[in-house]
């Protein structure tokens, strides 16, 4: 209540004192531009931005004990301190001096999500439950030994896949009882579209199995409320089930009494073969070769995207794959009406999420994290260690779009560029035409 008020008492205050003022002690300012006269430049109306350095104070393989410092700012810590956090977050404990207001966290670390063991793998998550601002994405990620099988099942919203590693073989069938099966490998992509009945099961390329990334275009999705085939059959009565198989009763006696969820069993053979369908197979495949495709290379690194342009059957999730070399970034963008749901694979980063009205917060990034950025809010993403950064943007939409801040200002005209910014022709002369997407580092 006291915050509320006082700004109040103050605007009071000026108003008062405004009013009884002597007419005489209105006169126009010494600074005020006479009629006609050019406008005063950004630099007369508000301050400058700072040059204060805003680099990266630690990495988190330092040895030393990180403090909440920067520059003249802060203090060293008296009281107890989890120095493993604080050295994966140095951004955190000593954000940059543009960091500013509120912006609700943006990373979780599938580390610190409880891990689901079964006989034959695992499976963790990340939803609105661990990071609230990720409201309409989720993910999970999911490890099979060779053979083990993620029962048959579905879901409500649609599922996203990429293989962090190994191989496994996908089934499928639709509403208009078309099936599929399908190989994908490390680096590859499925798709299923929601209700879609599917299956997968690891193969034994590597002898190690498979493990994956999930990706739900729902923040709120759980991998507890899959709908699973055991889990259903457990709860019909066996009478029941005989009617609609038209067979008899004991054919049911071997049934589990509760899901399976994950179970180990025999590796299929590569070339196995989906039974023939009356219907057909379905026209556009649930799998995608993205490790077959051809990065683009950049000046900072490399670019795959995988869309509904080219990976027709993912019509609500899309992806680009990323990589960027030390010292280069991510450049200045934001998704127009695309939330991202990031996942790094390799190397560390740093974020800063501009959320207007003054809003801006910095994160740290390394193997294993996610991100979220919603649509709308600049961001960049730049190599901070001295590795490879490898990481995926994920979309919930069937097409990748972005709003590139060079390209933006390379196609506005010039003097309108100047007007806000005072940037030299040199500068404006530099601005891309076209995406730079990633750039290398600074000159």
């Amino acid at each position: 209540m006291a915050r509320t008020l006082l700004p109040v008492a103050f605007s009071l205050l000026f108003a008062s004192a405004a009013l009884s003022a002597p007419a005489a002690s209105v006169a126009p300012s010494p600074s005020t531009a006479p009629s006609g006269s050019a406008p005063a430049p950004p630099s007369e109306t508000v301050a400058l931005a700072t040059d204060d350095p805003n680099e990266i104070l630690w990495l988190p393989d330092t040895t030393i004990d990180p403090q909440a410092i920067r520059g003249s700012l802060g203090a060293n810590i008296l009281g107890p301190q989890n120095v493993p956090i604080d050295r994966q977050n140095a951004d955190l404990l000593a954000p940059p001096t543009t960091d500013a207001g509120s912006v609700q966290n943006a990373k979780w670390p599938f580390g610190l999500s409880h891990n689901r063991l079964q006989t034959g793998g695992w499976a963790r998550q990340q939803n609105l439950d661990v990071m609230p601002i990720a409201t309409s994405m989720a993910g999970v990620n999911m490890r099979l030994e060779a053979g083990a099988i993620r029962e048959l099942h579905w879901h409500k919203t649609a599922e996203w896949a990429y293989i962090i590693s190994g191989s496994a073989q996908v089934t499928a069938v639709n509403a208009d009882g078309q099936n599929f099966i399908g190989n994908v490998r490390q680096g590859d992509l499925w798709f299923f579209p929601p209700g879609i009945p599917h299956s997968i099961q690891a193969l034994n390329d590597t002898g190690d199995g498979t493990e994956f990334l999930l990706v739900f275009d729902d923040g709120a999705f759980s991998e507890d409320d899959t709908f699973l085939l055991t889990d259903w059959l457990a709860h019909v009565p066996k009478e029941v089930m005989a009617k609609n198989f038209q067979t008899s009763i004991s054919a049911f006696d071997h049934i589990p009494a509760q899901q399976l969820y994950i179970f180990p069993s025999e590796p299929p053979p590569d070339d196995q073969a989906v039974p023939k369908s009356p219907q057909g197979t379905i026209k556009n495949p649930f799998t995608f070769p993205l490790s077959q495709m051809k990065a683009t290379p950049l000046s900072g690194g490399s670019v795959k995207i995988a869309d509904s342009s080219i990976f027709p059957a993912a019509t609500a999730i899309s992806a680009s794959e990323i990589t960027v070399e030390p010292g280069a970034m991510r450049e200045l963008h934001w998704h127009p009406t695309q939330d991202e749901w990031t996942f790094y694979i390799s190397g560390q980063a740093r974020l800063t999420l501009f959320a207007a009205q003054g809003n801006a917060r910095t994160f740290d990034y390394e193997a294993g994290d996610v991100g979220f950025v919603p649509a709308s809010f600049g961001h960049f993403v730049e190599n901070t260690g001295n590795t490879t950064l490898h990481f995926l943007e994920i979309f919930n939409a069937g097409r990748v779009q972005d709003i590139s801040l060079s390209q933006w200002l390379a196609l506005t005209p010039p003097e309108l560029v100047k007007a806000h910014l005072q940037l030299s022709d040199d500068t404006i002369n530099k601005l891309s035409k076209t995406k730079p997407i990633v750039v290398g580092p600074s000159q």
